[in-house]
């Protein structure tokens, strides 16, 4: 049969999702995990490749087994002998048809940053952090130009596998709370390090370095030197992919409405 997964963690520890000879990633924990829970080999394919550092709340993933299990026995078991960082959330059984990646509708990504004068302490790896205070308004004007279907390469990191650079940004969502900002995206799929590039960039409109229009000579440059650096993985969070409802999957993550400067 085919499962479906949700998945959380802290990425702070691990090399990223993908497999790796370290053994030191997400899929390579999860993996053994299922492994000696079935007693056979199990390999997995996620909705979104995360990089080291980056956390997420919904990752899903699926997985072709012959062991017959309840569903609440896929998230009992392995969850006794995961790390205590890595979490199955839910399990359910999908038709064969169905494709963690293929069959997604969108991604959905959160940003967690942290303005203040003095740098994280408690939420270490959990925020990212500035310490010029940012405008909203600034902000809001710069994701504007960045919404809809458009050629990302100048936020393209140079490793990015993807076929095309041009993706559909279809929200940008910047809320504060107290010194906490939250950035939230949604887009039909994301390109390497694709976020981190935008944070950048609206980090710098914010705090005044750039102006709001400037990210559109960022984007018809279609040069990855034309925007700002890649900003920190720390506060990034995969919230998950959206499915249509025939799949009968969980769509909204409980864990996002406990993120540092949750509404």
């Amino acid at each position: 049969m085919r499962l479906a997964l949700g998945i959380s963690y802290n990425g702070l520890t691990y090399q990223g999702w993908q497999s790796q000879t370290s053994g030191l990633t997400i899929q390579d924990k999860l993996e053994k995990a299922l492994g000696e829970f079935t007693g056979r080999r199990v390999s997995t394919l996620c909705a979104g490749r995360t990089d080291a550092g980056v956390h997420a709340l919904m990752q899903v993933i699926h997985f072709d087994t012959p062991a017959q299990r309840p569903e609440p026995s896929w998230v009992r078991g392995p969850n006794a002998l995961l790390p205590h960082d890595i979490a199955v959330q839910w399990a359910k059984e999908v038709p064969p048809e169905f494709h963690c990646r293929a069959s997604a509708t969108s991604r959905r990504y959160t940003y967690v940053l942290l303005d203040s004068p003095v740098r994280p302490s408690i939420d270490t790896g959990r925020v990212g952090w500035v310490y010029k205070p940012l405008n909203l308004e600034r902000m809001q004007q710069a994701a504007e130009h960045l919404l809809g279907e458009n050629d990302f390469s100048s936020f393209r990191a140079s490793a990015c596998q993807a076929l095309s650079p041009v993706k559909t940004l279809m929200r940008i969502d910047i809320t504060r709370r107290g010194a906490y900002w939250r950035f939230e995206f949604e887009a039909n799929a994301f390109l390497h390090h694709m976020i981190r590039n935008l944070m950048g960039c609206l980090i710098m409109v914010g705090d005044g370095r750039k102006a709001p229009d400037w990210v559109l000579e960022v984007l018809a440059a279609r040069d990855r030197d034309a925007a700002a650096p890649t900003f920190s993985p720390y506060g990034l969070y995969f919230v998950g992919p959206r499915y249509d409802a025939r799949w009968g999957l969980p769509e909204h993550p409980t864990l996002l409405d406990g993120l540092p400067g949750a509404l």
